[in-house]
């Protein structure tokens, strides 16, 4: 096939280039994706999986406990007024809501004019990934210290059951943390002891690392503990689609796990960094107790939360939320725009969470020792 004359492509014209240079598609609009800038994400899990009530015309919501009670033989003629004990025993639980908690960001006008994105969804997801963060944290770090209380109902020959602690592995390495076998046999533990301690079966759940979650379901899959019908990218989720002794897991960043959130490298864990892992990937415990300016609730100090922690397992009873304002996002307008020249954006959120019934809590961990209980 004779080869097209290129004599008149000299008086083409090329609207993508340069003063007419050699890169024909130099000026074209570069698609901005938010896929490339939406970083680490942390999705919240744990709001749907916990007791959650909505607080109006108040600053705290009180749970009820009540204890067994035991049956008895009725004497004929005896009148019925009531067990003799006083049973059941009743106590309470009251969780306060911490101060508001915001994320917020100032956008320019002539800034979202000139972009070529759209800013604000971008800036309105990031804002939601900041608080649904700070969300799970707090409620996860809620039934860890359910998970080393006992129950508020201590009558005497009526006393109720409190949380778990079960031991991953038998070494004092961190590294029993991520053996599958390891960590299956500690679920079973769980769900025997919260069989022995009458928590439903129902809602039950377990939340893991990342790491633990992929060396698990890379076990499961040839165990049987995961339906047949869920396949492809399912299981991959970490969206409670494994089972294991009835207990669905999921996988968060935001549980604290061996003194970090959701990650630890290094040491005796056997993990080894991928780089370039940023400054979320490992971020520290920090500091949440209620003497801490905003808080209202027994979060725990980052040396009371401890460095051994490595997952939870917890029916829906085992915490509880309550929210006064629920995520929202809220853009200035009129008169302040017109001052400032932009809008600031901003999400809020006002909740506050803690345990309430110690039985459905379950901590894992991994060393010589459990963790020790924090708090009244």
């Amino acid at each position: 096939m004779a080869q097209q004359s290129t004599d008149h492509q000299a008086s083409v014209t090329v609207p993508g280039a340069i003063n007419g240079g050699a890169d024909r598609r130099a000026l074209y609009l570069k698609l901005f994706s938010g896929e490339m800038f939406k970083g680490f994400q942390h999705n919240t899990i744990a709001r749907d999986l916990v007791m959650k009530r909505t607080l109006k015309n108040g600053k705290s919501l009180q749970f009820i406990y009540t204890g067994r009670t035991k049956s008895e033989f009725h004497t004929p003629g005896n009148s019925i007024l009531g067990n003799s004990d006083g049973a059941p025993p009743v106590a309470e639980k009251t969780i306060t809501v911490d101060d508001l908690l915001i994320s917020s960001a100032f956008l320019y006008e002539l800034d979202e004019t000139l972009a070529h994105y759209d800013l604000r969804s971008e800036i309105s997801r990031k804002i939601g990934y900041a608080l649904a963060e700070k969300y799970d944290r707090l409620i996860f770090r809620a039934i860890t210290r359910g998970a080393r209380k006992a129950s508020p109902i201590s009558k005497t020959n009526f006393v109720e059951p409190g949380g778990t602690q079960i031991r991953v592995g038998a070494t004092t390495n961190d590294s029993d943390a991520f053996l599958p076998d390891k960590l299956v046999n500690a679920f079973y533990d769980v769900a025997a002891a919260m069989d022995e301690k009458g928590v439903s079966s129902e809602g039950r759940v377990g939340i893991l690392n990342p790491r633990q979650y992929y060396e698990l379901i890379q076990q499961v899959g040839d165990n049987g503990l995961v339906n047949r019908d869920e396949q492809g990218t399912s299981r991959q989720k970490g969206n409670g689609i494994i089972e294991i002794a009835g207990i669905k897991i999921f996988k968060s960043m935001n549980i604290p796990f061996l003194g970090k959130y959701g990650t630890e490298y290094g040491g005796t864990t056997g993990v080894t960094a991928p780089g370039n892992t940023g400054s979320f990937i490992a971020e520290a415990i920090e500091n949440q107790s209620d003497a801490e300016t905003g808080i209202n609730n027994d979060y725990g100090l980052a040396t009371e939360v401890g460095s051994k922690s490595c997952g939870l397992i917890f029916q829906r009873e085992a915490a509880g939320v309550v929210e006064a304002i629920g995520p929202q996002v809220q853009v200035t307008k009129g008169d302040v725009s017109v001052i400032y020249q932009g809008d600031v954006i901003l999400g809020r959120l006002a909740c506050g969470a803690d345990y309430v019934n110690p039985a459905a809590a379950a901590e894992l961990y991994v060393g010589a020792s459990a963790p020790s209980a924090w708090g009244s």
